[in-house]
């Protein structure tokens, strides 16, 4: 099989659920206030953590959209714990990287990275609390960010509470146009380039890296430890990483291990360490990235263990999920997010986008 073929393959089944995710991803920003947001992570207790993961996880933020988030809840009242545990819940896993993981790689790795995800938010947000408040209280820069995030990266909010408050108030089909607008403008330009860079790897490692090769990196905790830190000088999103993952698993790695990269590769980019050592000094950073490597690998090594006393085989529902659409349905998503995506480069273009 070619490296193209192998692309076309897994970008039809994961067209169709990336669709859905960015849907999905339009009604949340259009119906959820961000006032209600920063009610919800208020305090620095272990609810507040746990709210802090929860609400992070379905959110459609990558790193760079989640970290001018995460810093206005913690300078809104929010503590260091709660902001942790969203800005590693919000990157980690949202609705379309949820769906184009069901798509590309069955329901048990679904739902093991969501709630991967969710003990890692957890985790990390507990462990950051133990850290030293910093005398430096610096706005994060546009600098922080990974060119990849475009027109969502300004190293501020989205809107100012107030705002976001004011245009709650506006009529119910202004705030679902802006959020689809937000969903298949803004956050498309910023995953797509990452998307198709991980499919174009994800097909060129099943085409023609050898089974037997990766295999040997087996389910050892060095080979997730590896999995873990290869995301660290990176910018991948949840979205990218999914059908690397996929290429892994095909090619040979352990679901524990490909589990361990989805999970650490949208949270330990140097856009992320960096804001956040800037905004909570450099004991928090430690904590972080102890409480991110140390969970993702234990989340890995149980979740092989599981998959060896229960019988369940990743490989055998790789390719179930795409059996429930039909071929022209998979070409027609396809088709339809090419074209948004390229509207950007065409004179004019980007104003026609879901106005």
């Amino acid at each position: 099989m070619t490296i193209l073929q192998s692309t076309l393959e897994l970008a039809l089944t994961a067209a169709p659920w990336l669709l859905i995710g960015l849907m999905l991803a339009g009604l949340i920003k259009a119906w959820v206030p961000m006032t209600f947001i920063h009610r919800w992570v208020g305090g620095n207790g272990l609810l507040s953590i746990a709210r802090g993961a929860v609400l992070g996880a379905p959110l459609p933020l990558c790193s760079c959209g989640a970290i001018p988030t995460a810093f206005a809840l913690h300078r809104n009242g929010a503590g260091r714990g709660p902001m942790t545990a969203f800005l590693v819940g919000a990157p980690g896993v949202g609705v379309d990287s949820m769906a184009m993981t069901y798509a590309l790689l069955g329901p048990f790795m679904t739902a093991a990275r969501v709630l991967g995800a969710l003990v890692t938010a957890l985790a990390t947000g507990l462990l950051v609390t133990l850290s030293r408040a910093s005398s430096q209280h610096q706005e994060p820069s546009r600098t922080s960010c990974s060119n990849a995030c475009d027109d969502s990266c300004d190293g501020q909010p989205d809107a100012a509470p107030e705002t976001q408050s004011e245009n709650w108030g506006q009529g119910s089909m202004a705030r679902l146009r802006g959020g689809l607008r937000y969903a298949f403008r803004d956050i498309l330009d910023d995953i797509m380039p990452w998307v198709v860079g991980g499919l174009v790897l994800a097909g060129a490692m099943t085409a023609l890296v050898p089974e037997a090769w990766l295999a040997t990196l087996g389910d050892s905790l060095w080979s997730m430890l590896l999995l873990a830190l290869v995301g660290v000088p990176l910018y991948i999103c949840a979205a990218a990483a999914t059908p690397i993952a996929a290429g892994l698993l095909l090619a040979g790695v352990s679901p524990g291990a490909a589990l361990v990269f989805m999970l650490a590769g949208p949270v330990t980019s140097m856009a992320t360490l960096g804001a956040l050592r800037q905004e909570l000094g450099n004991s928090a950073l430690t904590l972080y990235l102890i409480g991110v490597v140390g969970t993702v690998v234990a989340v890995g090594l149980v979740t092989d263990w599981w998959l060896e006393h229960s019988g369940i085989v990743v490989l055998a529902q790789l390719g179930t999920v795409r059996e429930l659409v039909p071929v022209v349905l998979e070409w027609a998503a396809l088709v339809i997010l090419a074209g948004l995506a390229t509207l950007r480069w065409w004179p004019g273009g980007r104003s026609l986008r879901l106005i």
